[in-house]
């Protein structure tokens, strides 16, 4: 059984709108919301708060910051790779 509690409805707890802050920042600014998401998390963890947008900001800006590297890697390659070619 986990020690985390439940907020009551209407209440706030320790990094619930960072949590929020770092899930849409994760859309945009992949590596910024990812930080941002694991601060909130750990705010939350430290109050006895779960804290699921901070979860879902931390998946979302991981998942999108490594398709990121793998897409600049895959042009930088093919960029790379068209240098010595010629075109008339």
């Amino acid at each position: 059984m986990s020690n985390l509690q439940t907020p009551t409805p209407g209440t706030d707890y320790p990094g619930k709108t960072l949590g929020i802050v770092g899930l849409v920042l994760a859309i945009v600014f992949n590596l910024i919301g990812l930080i941002i998401s694991i601060v909130a998390l750990q705010q939350s963890k430290a109050a006895g708060f779960k804290n699921t947008p901070a979860k879902i900001g931390i998946i979302v800006g991981a998942v999108l910051f490594v398709l990121g590297i793998i897409i600049s890697i895959i042009s930088f390659a093919a960029a790379a790779s068209m240098v010595g070619t010629t075109t008339y």
